[in-house]
């Protein structure tokens, strides 16, 4: 049985309201003092007008109890034990209050333990002389009087205040008694209420105590007012607590509920999960025997601990469940090992792509490099040529060769710089950039990259992704690449940057400065027809269902193709034309109307229709006036004949066929250079008074531009002014000045392949240009003659045939004494 010093907070089972029987005896008159056996009370306070039940367990305790009954009356002084008593010893007089409650002992039982009391308050008595300590505690008293009122309005007033929070209280704590609901808001005497109210309230020793010793009713309902004031304010604070936790309870439990239904009819659908805790397991495991880097695996703890804090409905719970997959799909340290055989990298270069000869040297001295210093940095190239001359097919080749993954990435129409770098987090649906995509596709840290048509990127609000790439491809930088999703340290240096363009120009100079640009050229006729030979037939062959006993072409046919079906430097186009053959065939041999099919040059019209190209052929006699000039585009080297024409009656330079303001530029200045040195090229002065010249270059739909022009023009007007006509079999390229230099262009491989295709055997190139000429397939060079020339003499000298085969009309009037009216100016166009 517990002690009595540690006996739970007493609960009245007297009615506040009700008049309790008259316990006050006529031996002991009010204000006299009489002797009683007292009795200790921790952390307790009794009150009048109250009944207690009590454990008494120890010895003194006990004694106490036993005096009392032994008297008539059976009264006994119940006082507190002041709080700051540290020990757990018998109390003395010393620790007790000076002010306690007489109550008389209703009932008693004993057991093993000790006994059991009820006890009901009577009077508030004073401790006046301390008689004994043991066996028990023993006192003189005195009863004090009941709590006098002041102000019987502010008492009332508190009353009423006490009786309305009590009912406010009421409704907060359901399982009280009705009988004591009743008794509480009809009591009529306050100072009852208020000594109720203090043995019911948990309010501490020393507020009750504070109440017990009030010597007025406005002090003791004061003190009771505050005391339930606080105790209300924490049951309304309780109920709040108890509310939304009920609240979250019926969610978790109601999301509880549905969680297991949805996992029961994934069982039934045989899609069963095996939880969230054991995903999360799960990605501990792989955490576990994961290859990262120190940063990395610190990171990766962190998000998944911030995982298993949170719940699976919660929003971020995917997000980085999502981001800590990626981590560990990424090969941070996982590299291929490179083949590093020289002879078979040489054997399946050569196996895959016809020529391309300073490619492959590129290639070879990378392995070689790589061989002898394995920690190297991976080298960033840039392939730049015309469409269709094999720049993404040998890409693959390389990484074939190396023994690589090969991942390519196209580049054409991106303009948000966040394709690359990736997404921040905090956006919905983020996403990591398209380079770090690459490379958890490729499962290694070493690919080999392809970024196809790098010149097309464009750039607008979002930024620029050309600014990223100078990161991306910077061997300094890229050791330690960011990317916005994963915001770890990623290297990008042993991967082999591939980049591919069809020009330089769009390509910014900051970016084009971190790559090695590789040019490829068109193909010549004979290369053609080798990859054709080697390539394109057996593939197609292939891929329409057939073999190669049953369709054969012809090395004419396939020729025509490429000269009379395509206007291209390289040969996706022939390819497709061959396609379009071996379908063809294809469907004569399953209708059963031929077994095997040879395709010759006489049939290709058979199978492709009418030619759709007639490309300029060398003319075997140019007019005066006429010079036969190569150009440079896109889909490679273009023949163009350029027409100069004297307007009698006419003043001025007249220019036509959509060029630009560049070329405009170099007819001006070849026409001033000319009028300037007529003498030093017998031009008679008086044609370029009294004659103006009309300049045009046919194909008027397509515009045209460059300096490269100039030196052509150059010889078509020479041509007009001295009626010399141009060597028909000669072509030329260059730029000129004002002072009779000529400057070296670009595009010689393209401009001069063009010109053998058109049957041209003489080229006229700027003497800078010579070391271009190495680029030219050597079986093309051994059939050209090449001239190099660095003024403009030396240009019409080559260019000129000896006779004056058409004397110009100035020669003419003079040779007659005579001269033309001068006529009145004309407007130049362009």
């Amino acid at each position: 049985m517990p002690e009595i010093e540690n006996a739970p907070p007493a609960t009245s089972t007297t009615a506040a309201g009700q008049q309790s029987e008259d316990l006050r005896f006529s031996t002991q008159p009010k204000g006299e003092p009489f002797e009683v056996a007292v009795l200790a009370l921790q952390n307790l306070t009794l009150f009048p007008e109250t009944v207690v039940p009590l454990g008494v367990g120890r010895p003194r305790s006990v004694a106490a109890v036993e005096a009392a009954l032994s008297t008539p009356e059976k009264l006994l002084g119940c006082v507190t034990v002041r709080p700051d008593r540290s020990d757990d010893t018998d109390a003395t007089s010393d620790d007790l209050f000076e002010v306690g409650t007489l109550v008389m002992i209703k009932r008693m039982e004993r057991s093993p333990e000790g006994m059991r009391i009820i006890v009901q308050g009577t009077e508030r008595i004073r401790m006046v002389q301390w008689k004994q300590q043991d066996p028990h505690l023993r006192a003189v008293v005195e009863i004090l009087p009941e709590p006098r009122t002041v102000d019987a309005e502010q008492v009332e007033a508190t009353k009423r205040n006490l009786q309305q929070m009590i009912q406010e209280a009421l409704t907060l704590l359901p399982n009280v008694p009705a009988e004591v609901r009743i008794a509480v808001l009809g009591s009529v005497d306050a100072t009852r209420l208020a000594y109720f109210l203090g043995s019911i309230l948990t309010l501490g020793v020393e507020e009750e105590q504070k109440m017990l010793e009030a010597n007025t009713a406005d002090e003791l309902l004061r003190l009771a007012h505050a005391d339930l004031a606080r105790e209300l304010e924490i049951l309304q604070l309780r109920s709040k607590i108890a509310s939304e936790a009920q609240t979250e309870m019926d969610k978790a439990q109601r999301d509880y509920v549905l969680r297991q239904q949805m996992r029961a009819i994934q069982k039934e659908l045989g899609e069963d999960e095996t939880g969230e805790a054991a995903e999360t397991e799960l990605l501990r495991e792989r955490l576990e025997k994961a290859e990262l880097p120190d940063e990395v695996r610190t990171e990766a703890e962190r998000e998944l601990k911030r995982l298993q804090r949170l719940p699976p409905a919660a929003p971020d719970y995917h997000v980085i469940r999502t981001y800590l997959e990626f981590i560990l799909e990424l090969p941070w340290l996982k590299s291929s090992e490179d083949k590093l055989d020289l002879a078979e990298a040489r054997r399946i270069l050569d196996e895959d792509h016809y020529g391309l000869e300073d490619v492959k040297e590129r290639i070879l001295e990378f392995l070689a490099v790589i061989k002898l210093r394995p920690d190297t940095k991976s080298p960033i190239l840039l392939f730049v040529g015309p469409p269709g001359v094999g720049k993404t097919s040998l890409g693959r080749s390389i990484a074939r060769a190396l023994a690589r993954q090969f991942e390519r990435m196209s580049l054409g129409g991106v303009r948000d710089e966040a394709e690359l770098r990736g997404h921040r987090r905090t956006y919905i649906g983020a996403m990591p950039g398209r380079i770090i995509q690459s490379i958890r596709r490729a499962g290694v840290n070493n690919p080999v990259l392809m970024l196809d048509e790098i010149d097309k990127l464009g750039n607008d609000y979002r930024g620029d992704p050309a600014a990223a790439l100078l990161e991306i491809l910077d061997p300094q930088q890229n050791n330690s690449f960011r990317d916005h999703y994963l915001d770890l340290p990623f290297d990008l240096s042993k991967i082999f940057f591939i980049a591919t363009a069809n020009q330089l120009g769009p390509i910014p100079a900051p970016l084009r400065d971190r790559m090695e640009t590789i040019g490829l050229a068109g193909y010549s006729d004979r290369e053609k027809l080798e990859i054709a030979r080697r390539y394109l037939v057996p593939r197609q062959t292939t891929e329409n269902g057939l073999n190669n006993a049953q369709l054969k072409i012809t090395d004419d046919a396939i020729e025509l193709i490429a000269a009379r079906y395509t206007r291209e430097a390289g040969v996706r186009q022939m390819e497709r034309n061959i396609g379009s053959v071996a379908r063809k065939v294809a469907l004569k041999i399953a209708q059963g109307q031929a077994e095997t099919v040879t395709v010759t040059a006489e049939e290709v019209r058979e199978y492709l229709g009418p030619p759709r190209f007639y490309p300029e052929q060398a003319r075997k006699e140019l007019p005066a006036g006429v010079a036969t000039g190569m150009a440079w585009t896109e889909m490679g080297g273009e023949v163009l004949f350029i027409e100069a024409t004297l307007l009698p009656g006419g003043r001025g330079l007249t220019i036509t066929g959509q060029l630009g303001e560049v070329m405009q530029e170099s007819a001006r200045a070849a026409q001033s250079y000319l009028w300037s040195h007529a003498a030093e090229f017998g031009i008679e002065p008086e044609v370029f008074k009294d004659y103006g010249v009309h300049l045009h270059v046919p194909a008027g739909a397509i515009p045209k531009d460059g300096p490269s022009a100039g030196v052509t023009i150059t010889s078509a007007l020479a041509s007009l002014y001295t009626g010399r006509r141009v060597r028909p079999d000669t072509a030329m390229t260059g730029e000129i000045t004002l002072s009779g230099l000529v400057f070296p262009i670009g595009g010689v491989k393209e401009k001069v392949l063009a010109a053998h295709r058109a049957g041209i055997r003489r080229i006229i190139l700027p003497s800078r240009n010579e070391a271009d000429v190495d680029d030219i397939p050597e079986d093309v060079r051994n059939e050209l003659q090449m001239i190099f020339v660095s003024r403009i003499g030396e240009v019409l000298e080559a260019a000129l045939e000896m006779l004056v085969a058409n004397p110009p009309p100035a020669v003419v009037d003079s040779a007659r004494g005579g001269r033309q009216p001068e006529p009145e100016p004309l407007t130049v166009k362009g």
